[in-house]
């Protein structure tokens, strides 16, 4: 009787970690830094990315662990790991992924560099000119904005700044006052280029560099006169960045978030990085100010900010060592002037960055001049610093149209951004609101409302991704412009919602979290799991950058099991095991990753037939389905939907160059050809060929 029992779908054992998944896509991007056959200088951006990754990942999921242990409040997800049980996994591999990273560095970017003319110059090599022209731009450009700080009772340790670079000087000999001062601290100003050019004809070639490390620890001496300096060691800490803002308790959540970002830069202590050359009396001596135990800190051999380096990928002008450039499709009013008209013959589907993000933009600007325009309402999660599209949004509004933006302040890292573009566009006469109380609003949506003869007609753009000029150039995403009648109703009743915080009325074709997406994809998963058991074909095919919720993966579990197949296309973090014997052997998940950032939300299920096709600003999380405004809205047209599931699915399904599937074990296997008869497909540089005419 107990061996035909259903399995346990909580089973911990059939969920991986969501830090660990984290980290083992960060390990993909490594890969791409391995890759030979990726351009030279965008190996060296994908190893910044995946240092610039860590430091997110340290600030934000390290932080929350460590936070939980301090706060006694520990929780513990469906793999079953307690907070302590995490971290001590995530020291092992994130030690040793930050080891690979400098490996990576001074074995195979560091010598490839050398050979293409590319030069970082040691201290230990400079010639006669160079260290004349070096300690020149010491005393002209650094010495006036250092400030060394020698360690007594009257100077404690100074406040050191989230990701800074800092120096730990071993001193011996007495200052000014007489006084035997063996430690200093200085910090290096952010404002200071961490990499300097050294001048034409000065070195081997015109691409010759040095660290900006390299140049304080060659003249540091200057700055503690008549003391010996014994050592020079540089530093950085990460610190926790989450924000804490009770909503509940305050009168103006733009006034509270500005008075907490100062705060994010002297966060708890997560995480030590120092040169591993450093003495281990330094070493514990910072361990113990900053409270850290020995897995907190890292040792590195190079430059404590890798990220830095993303600076040669810009002074170096080598086209050849580059991804090719391509132009993105013309926008679609370049075909059609008169976008509205376009627009009312049929939808329009547009995907970035192989197709122009203009289009969108010439949407905002043609309702913005428009005369019959009458509204436009919008949401705004990221959209960069001077921004066209707000500029346009501006413009509306002093022109006397009702223009409503609901600005996201509490977008991570953007929130100075958002609050700025909040203050400009109040300035110009436009209704601006910051979403719910508890809610970020995360829906990527903009209503214009226009009078066409004796009747109002609306039009829509829904989107996966931000309305970001930059982030559209390297990030896939999908947009649809509609003036459906049905459709556009909804997104109407979404903004009133958004704005007027009435109860949300029934939509007739939009799912929202956090009301009904959760429970709409649950359904939907079912139908095809009923589907499977009456016999009938079932698929359900799902692209996002993170598949987490519980619930969602023990319905994706039942379906595997009732005969649904079952085909992810997850970017990032998936908690969900495939292949598992009984459980998930129906499911296969695989990660795309290369030049762009895979990052839309379409989500299809086969309906026996009857097929559905959504696209979505939301990933399969708990934060998307329960704590944030989502919409996922239907691609309601038979032409575009089959062009998504090409576009979204079958080239990537078959991408054997840039895929990696993910194995019941947790681990990546990267695809590859099986042998040289087999052709090499690479879905990114399809589409670019489809879409772009590359």
């Amino acid at each position: 009787m107990q061996e035909n029992a259903a399995p346990d779908l909580n089973n911990p054992d059939y969920y991986l970690n969501r830090e660990l998944s984290l980290l083992a896509f960060n390990r993909r991007v490594m890969e791409l830094a391995q890759d030979p056959r990726v351009p030279l200088l965008e190996r060296l951006r994908f190893l910044c990315i995946s240092s610039a990754n860590m430091d997110e990942f340290f600030e934000v999921r390290v932080a929350s662990l460590k936070q939980q242990l301090q706060l006694d409040v520990a929780s513990i997800g469906a793999d079953g790991l307690t907070p302590t049980a995490a971290l001590k996994q995530i020291t092992t591999t994130a030690h040793a992924l930050v080891d690979s990273q400098y490996k990576l560095l001074n074995e195979a970017i560091i010598p490839a560099l050398r050979q293409e003319g590319i030069y970082f110059v040691r201290r230990t090599h400079w010639d006669e000119r160079q260290l004349a022209w070096l300690s020149d731009y010491f005393d002209r450009e650094l010495m006036p904005l250092l400030s060394p700080l020698g360690l007594d009772p009257a100077h404690p340790f100074p406040n050191v700044i989230n990701k800074s670079l800092n120096f730990i000087i071993s001193l011996q000999g007495t200052d000014a006052f007489g006084r035997e001062i063996d430690t200093a601290i200085v910090q290096a100003p952010r404002s200071l280029p961490r990499i300097i050019r050294l001048p034409e004809g000065m070195a081997a070639s015109n691409d010759s560099f040095v660290f900006l490390s390299s140049i304080l620890h060659a003249f540091i001496d200057r700055l503690f006169p008549g003391m010996e300096v014994l050592g020079c060691y540089q530093f950085r800490l990460t610190r926790n960045s989450n924000m804490y803002v009770d909503e509940e308790e305050v009168d103006d959540l733009l006034q509270a978030m500005q008075g907490e970002l100062p705060q994010r830069n002297y966060g708890a202590v997560v995480r030590l990085e120092v040169a591993d050359h450093c003495p281990p009396d330094n070493i514990e001596y910072l361990m113990e100010h900053f409270h850290l135990c020995e897995q907190d800190v890292y040792n590195v051999n190079g430059p404590v900010n890798l990220n830095r380096l993303m600076a040669i990928a810009d002074l170096v002008d080598r086209p050849d060592l580059r991804f090719p450039p391509f132009r993105p499709a013309p926008s679609v009013a370049e075909r059609h002037p008169d976008l509205f008209e376009r627009i009312k013959h049929s939808d329009v589907l547009v995907h970035h960055p192989y197709q122009s993000f203009q289009t969108v933009l010439d949407f905002i600007e043609q309702a913005a001049k428009d005369p019959d325009v009458l509204a436009i309402k919008m949401t705004l999660y990221r959209t960069g610093k001077q921004s066209e599209l707000v500029k346009h949004l501006m413009r509306a509004a002093r022109l006397g149209k009702e223009v409503t933006v609901v600005v996201e302040l509490r977008a991570r890292f953007d929130e100075e951004a958002n609050i700025g573009l909040a203050n400009q566009l109040q300035n110009a006469g436009a209704h601006v609101v910051y979403g719910v109380v508890g809610y970020k609003t995360h829906a990527k949506l903009c209503l214009v409302v226009r009078r066409e003869g004796k009747h109002l007609r609306r039009y829509a753009h829904l989107g996966t991704g931000n309305y970001h000029p930059g982030t559209a150039r390297i990030y896939t995403d999908f947009g649809l412009l509609t003036c459906q009648p049905d459709m556009t109703e909804d997104v109407h009743k979404v903004f009133h919602m958004l704005t007027g915080l009435g109860r949300m009325r029934d939509l007739k074709y939009l799912l929202e979290a956090p009301f009904n997406l959760h429970q709409a994809v649950m359904d939907k998963i079912q139908r095809e799991t009923q589907h499977a058991l009456a016999g009938k074909p079932a698929l359900i095919r799902a692209r996002m950058n993170a598949l987490i919720e519980p619930q969602t993966i023990s319905a994706l579990y039942q379906a595997s099991q009732a005969g649904v197949t079952v085909e992810l296309v997850v970017r990032g973090v998936c908690c969900l095991r495939p292949g598992i014997a009984g459980i998930s052997e129906n499911i296969h998940v695989r990660s795309v990753m290369g030049r762009f950032l895979e990052h839309p939300r379409v989500f299809y299920f086969q309906n026996a037939g009857d097929e559905e096709l959504y696209c979505s600003s939301a990933d399969w999380m708990p934060r998307n389905f329960f704590r944030r405004v989502e919409v996922a809205f239907p691609i309601l047209d038979k032409v575009l939907r089959q062009r998504i599931i090409h576009e979204a699915f079958e080239l990537h399904l078959q991408d054997n160059t840039q895929a990696w599937e993910l194995q019941a074990d947790g681990t990546y296997l990267r695809q590859q050809p099986e042998n040289d008869e087999v052709e090499s497909i690479n879905a990114q540089q399809q589409l670019l060929k489809l879409l772009a005419n590359v």
